[in-house]
């Protein structure tokens, strides 16, 4: 797998997260991915605090693997060079405002006249086209409009943010799945693609059941806190030390949870026999079970109620998280050489084909890193020509 997609050519002109997190996902299967920026940076994430010997560990999340180089887009020679390197590309992917690139010169029109096979991959966060589509997109923003934020925090608060950019990363999964989508199109009819991808799009199509509860039966699903509106127990509950999730998703699970507990009637009480009673209810069940979980530590309760087959886990910590003996034994963390933070760690790609993990190719590249290495490759330039080009600011 890590070199299903050796061969494949990515320029790669996104910023910040959703299309860099994308290519670089692109870049674990083997592509070669150019990350092109203008000269001095225009990737405002390399800026983010906090840093590793100056360098952003944002950064660092979402750059693996690829080739850095630096290419004024806003110069006629920087666009005839940019140009010259889609002759030889498979995909582009940009995210700009919508409407930049073919004011740069740079349109999807413009580059199927120097690679009629292109694939253009344009990332925005309302869209090529619509009211909104000259809106900059932002995840909170669009967690916001969106509707994730109605329905996340607690029961009586205010509403709130997941707390990872999860609408950057959802896309980002949409921009290596959308690219390979387009890859095997051409593969069958030599035709390429414009691949229109918004972030409020992905938004509203993750909302999954809670979209279906409303377009269906008209149902306005509301804030829960740590709990499930349809399910229950299916919350956190507070332990000795600390939170534990537990996640009962049916009456087998209630009943194990309750001799876990030493409290076997609670199995056959009225009020909570079905999942229907125990959630009509909850208030009653959750007094209980919040008295009776304060006895233990989480891991304790954690490791019982595991032996029972009951879904369960202790609200860890990150730090927790990396210390935790399966996140270990799967080696999620990963290292490489770095020229200036010495080793750079990170977290693998998650999928593992015939036991084997996706290498690290190249750490985050620095800004510029292979440009004199790329024109060489591609142009032929000579060392002269480089300093020509920087001179007068086109690289």
């Amino acid at each position: 797998m890590h070199d299903a997609l050796n061969g494949i050519k990515i320029l790669d002109l996104s910023r910040v997260l959703a299309g860099p997190l994308g290519t670089m996902l692109l870049a674990d299967f083997g592509a070669d991915v150019l990350k092109i920026e203008q000269p001095g940076g225009s990737d405002d994430i390399r800026h983010w605090w906090p840093f590793t010997n100056s360098e952003s560990t944002y950064y660092l999340s979402a750059n693996r693997n690829k080739r850095s180089m630096t290419l004024n887009l806003k110069h006629e020679r920087g666009r005839e060079l940019f140009l010259q390197l889609v002759q030889d590309a498979d995909v582009v992917v940009e995210n700009f405002k919508a409407g930049t690139m073919a004011r740069l010169g740079l349109s999807y029109d413009r580059l199927k006249e120097v690679n009629e096979d292109i694939i253009l991959c344009s990332i925005t966060g309302y869209g090529q086209d619509g009211p909104y589509h000259t809106h900059p997109g932002y995840d909170p923003v669009i967690q916001a409009i969106g509707g994730l934020m109605d329905v996340t925090g607690e029961t009586d608060g205010e509403a709130t943010r997941v707390g990872t950019p999860v609408v950057d990363i959802m896309t980002s999964h949409y921009v290596c799945m959308s690219v390979l989508g387009a890859l095997r199109k051409r593969d069958q009819s030599g035709i390429g693609a414009h691949i229109d991808l918004s972030l409020l799009d992905v938004q509203v199509s993750s909302l999954g059941n809670i979209s279906s509860s409303y377009l269906n039966e008209g149902h306005v699903s509301k804030r829960a806190g740590n709990a499930h509106g349809n399910i229950t127990p299916y919350e956190t509950f507070p332990c000795a030390d600390k939170p534990l999730m537990i996640a009962a998703g049916n009456d087998r699970m209630y009943r194990a949870l309750t001799e876990v507990i030493g409290r076997p009637e609670l199995a056959d009480d009225k009020r909570f026999l079905t999942n229907g009673d125990r959630v009509q209810h909850r208030g009653e069940l959750r007094a209980i079970l919040v008295a009776e979980f304060k006895r233990k530590d989480a891991d304790q309760w954690a490791e019982l109620l595991a032996e029972k087959k009951v879904p369960c886990g202790p609200v860890n910590s990150i730090e927790q998280v990396f210390e935790h003996e399966q996140v270990v034994h799967r080696n999620m963390k990963i290292s490489a050489p770095h020229p200036t933070v010495e080793t750079y760690h990170g977290v693998r790609n998650p999928i593992l084909a015939d036991g084997q993990v996706l290498p690290v190719r190249y750490a985050p590249p620095l800004l510029g890193e292979q440009t004199s290495d790329i024109l060489a490759e591609t142009f032929d330039f000579n060392q002269e020509t480089v300093d020509e080009l920087k001179k007068e600011g086109i690289i």
